[in-house]
């Protein structure tokens, strides 16, 4: 019977990501996600429901607008398969509760930021600030991590990153700093220093086989965005555990 729920949830995921990838080409353009219906962003052609079935229109199509045959971004699948094995895992974690709604609601939220610097490398106002708004507001009313240890955490995510914006003199965005701070009120205190720190190893990675394969220059910025948002859904899931596994490894 889990089973056959999971699998509910990878399907639920896909119908969600669909929606997200719509977020995630009007929000940064700043149109309407309700208003033009689905359309092809070659030909204009609306679609049907055929051409929108998450996976398996795009599968069926094989990446392409079945009217004008021009290329569909490869980014709508990996959202759709991702967001949906992001779902499935998120059930069998948590089970059918307000806690899987919560985590469901963030994963969410994070993917949108990720993907949207990833190829704007814009961090959007529209999304971060309402999203602090209810992150206060769920964090008044569940324990973990509770309306203190969020503001504490909110607190130290923006006073870290603006400490670094500040010195970097332009190496780190103002959407950093304000992503930092969502973050915190996420994941609250301690948390936060488990999705910093696993963001900085995630980015200064990348960053190092970027220029190993000098597919980036040294002095060429890199989006930071998507590394927060890998981290704060790495600490939401598992941050309790890593945060004690560091604690037994230093002794503390």
């Amino acid at each position: 019977m889990e089973g056959i729920w999971i699998a509910g949830f990878v399907v639920l995921g896909t119908v969600v990501a669909s929606f997200l990838n719509v977020c995630i080409d009007r929000l940064p353009n700043n149109q309407s996600l309700l208003s033009p219906r689905s359309h092809c962003a070659s030909c204009h052609h609306r679609l049907t429901i055929k051409d929108l079935v998450p996976v398996f229109s795009y599968l069926c199509l094989r990446g392409h607008c079945r009217y004008c045959q021009s290329l569909i971004s490869k980014r709508f699948f990996w959202v759709e398969i991702g967001t949906g094995a992001l779902f499935g895992y998120l059930f069998w974690h948590y089970g059918l509760s307000i806690e899987l709604a919560i985590a469901s609601f963030y994963c969410c939220l994070f993917i949108i930021l990720m993907v949207v610097d990833l190829e704007h490398q814009l961090i959007l106002n529209k999304v971060t600030y309402p999203a602090m708004g209810v992150a206060l507001l769920i964090s008044v009313f569940t324990p973990d991590p509770g309306i203190v240890h969020a503001a504490i955490g909110g607190g130290i995510g923006l006073g870290l990153f603006l400490l670094v914006a500040l010195l970097s003199r332009g190496g780190m965005g103002w959407g950093d700093v304000k992503m930092a701070a969502l973050i915190g009120l996420v994941t609250g205190y301690p948390l936060i220093f488990v999705a910093l720190v696993l963001a900085i190893i995630l980015g200064g990675l990348v960053a190092v086989m970027l220029l190993l394969f000098k597919k980036k220059g040294g002095k060429e910025g890199i989006a930071y965005g998507p590394y927060l948002s890998l981290a704060a859904i790495a600490t939401l899931l598992f941050g309790t555990e890593m945060l004690d596994w560091c604690l037994r490894v230093f002794h503390v």
